[in-house]
């Protein structure tokens, strides 16, 4: 037997052709929510210790700060946390002074007790636990505001004043208005002092469910 192999030109396929297309990816600024509480001691623990409940909550958008304000007296607490939680939920970041020591866990307090879900993971820039290391100054908002030189200066409020927040008297909210107004105002100058001399640390996710209490310092 003979076996004969012919071999076989292959044809030549047509050219591929590509063609140019544009991408278009759309983007956008990163939404942070400025915000502070006020609140009032509620019952005793036990010698001097007290709980607290939230008698305000005020934020802002750092990019459009017009604060928005509820109070305690003028609106039901719940009311006030669903608010404030929709506007959490919108922010891709929240910021504010000591907030992941005391504003957060105040507020997920609060709607445990209204029997509302808990707030949800976050990214957070806190301008003083995210502060670079330092020692021997008072690193508190107001202290830092005025070393800062800013243009907001921290809303004063005497035993006077506090007692009559306390008890929501029209007085008293009008004080509280004005001074957890300030605190937005003054902190969104603050937070933008930090970062252009580069004295804040990077972000970090804060989540309510496991985090551990931050101690004070002030």
């Amino acid at each position: 037997m003979r076996i004969v192999v012919k071999t076989k030109t292959a044809q030549s396929s047509d050219p591929i052709r590509i063609t140019s297309s544009n991408v278009i990816v759309k983007s956008r600024p990163m939404r942070v929510l400025d915000f502070d509480i006020e609140n009032r001691p509620l019952s005793y623990l036990g010698s001097d210790f007290t709980t607290a409940e939230v008698t305000a909550i005020a934020w802002a958008w750092c990019d459009q700060p017009d604060v928005t304000v509820y109070l305690l007296g003028e609106h039901e607490l719940s009311y006030i946390l669903k608010l404030f939680v929709d506007a959490y939920n919108e922010a891709d970041m929240v910021t504010g002074h000591y907030i992941t020591g005391h504003d957060l866990p105040m507020i997920n307090g609060a709607l445990m007790e209204c029997r509302m879900p808990p707030l949800s993971e976050k990214l957070v820039c806190d301008t003083k636990t995210h502060l670079l290391r330092s020692k021997g100054m008072s690193l508190s908002q107001e202290s830092l505001g005025a070393m800062f030189r800013l243009d907001y200066e921290k809303v004063q409020m005497n035993q006077s004043k506090w007692r009559a927040a306390n008890r929501l008297t029209p007085d008293g909210l009008a004080e509280v208005r004005k001074r957890v107004t300030g605190d937005v105002m003054q902190h969104i100058a603050l937070r933008r002092e930090l970062l252009e001399l580069g004295y804040l640390n990077a972000p970090q996710k804060w989540n309510g469910g496991g985090a551990k209490a931050e101690a004070y310092v002030p």
